[in-house]
């Protein structure tokens, strides 16, 4: 069964190209084009994801979702034209799983909205402890350990690792990355991830310029060896 998004603003052109590409990607749409009348369609449709405007008549995106998290943790991506700390700050406190900024690629957003929608859809307790050939990774300590040493990474490095380790043979892309490691992204580039994974390497691999466990898919992004 589809997933159903739906999708708040009041520039009903930017709703109806939203619209198009969530549909060509198989998703159920709904819409509404400011936050009071959202509040009806998000009770009736039950929507596994809301794309929501910040600047709206009658009530703004901030008013829609402390009601609407009131009654359902439905995940939100938030939209604004503001580009200012402040607001995104406001936006995360509130209670937005993502954010974008206007103007934005409407491809990027249906990256978003799959991402958003899978760390969501985890249902399956995370295994605390991962295993990989010498690789020991303790996700309540945050500890990584390779022949029994432990190896010091940073967040950043640690998340990557717990991503590729969780899905063997699955490739991440460098926006599947960007997603995992910072969530609500600010700016950032997908070139960063390049960095991240050298620098993992450098501290995991027996032999780095000749990887064992991380693995280059040209032209796609990562993933992490199947033993």
């Amino acid at each position: 069964m589809s997933k159903t998004i739906m999708v708040v603003d009041d520039e009903k052109r930017l709703v109806s190209l939203v619209e198009s590409y969530l549909t060509q990607e198989g998703y159920r749409v709904v819409t509404a084009h400011n936050g009071r009348d959202a509040l009806a369609v998000a009770r009736r449709e039950k929507p596994d994801l809301i794309v929501l405007d910040v600047m709206m008549p009658e009530m703004d995106g901030y008013e829609f979702m402390r009601k609407h998290r009131a009654e359902n943790n439905t995940p939100i991506i938030l939209l604004t034209a503001r580009v200012d700390d402040e607001e995104k700050v406001i936006g995360l406190e509130v209670g937005a799983d993502d954010y974008m900024t206007k103007p934005f690629r409407p491809r990027e957003l249906v990256a978003r909205v799959r991402a958003v929608l899978r760390r969501a859809g985890d249902v399956q307790p995370a295994a605390k402890i991962l295993k990989a050939a010498d690789i020991v990774l303790d996700r309540d300590t945050r500890t990584v350990r390779v022949a029994g040493q432990f190896v010091d990474l940073t967040p950043s490095e640690f998340d990557i690792l717990t991503a590729l380790m969780t899905s063997p043979g699955r490739v991440y892309s460098r926006l599947d990355l960007l997603d995992i490691i910072q969530g609500v992204r600010y700016e950032g580039y997908e070139r960063t991830i390049d960095t991240h994974i050298k620098n993992l390497r450098g501290k995991i691999e027996p032999e780095p310029r000749a990887p064992q466990y991380i693995e280059t898919v040209y032209g796609v992004g990562y993933r992490f060896k199947r033993e």
